[in-house]
């Protein structure tokens, strides 16, 4: 799924983006708005992870879509 799917999809996606990422309020969710690179920084900022571990987190998941 490309970057513009994606965002074209994100309101489909929230409630699964909720049941991953529990920590991800509703203001994150409603900021990322679609944005790949937002929500890896996102999860990276409330996860604690590196920069490359939450992109993957986000590729995977988005793969899983």
């Amino acid at each position: 799924m490309n970057n513009d799917q994606f965002e074209g999809q994100w309101h489909q996606f929230k409630g699964k983006l909720r049941e991953k990422w529990g920590e991800l309020t509703d203001d994150d969710i409603d900021r990322i708005a679609g944005r790949r690179e937002q929500l890896a920084g996102e999860i990276q900022s409330r996860y604690g992870k590196s920069k490359e571990e939450a992109k993957r987190e986000v590729d995977d998941f988005i793969d899983s879509l």
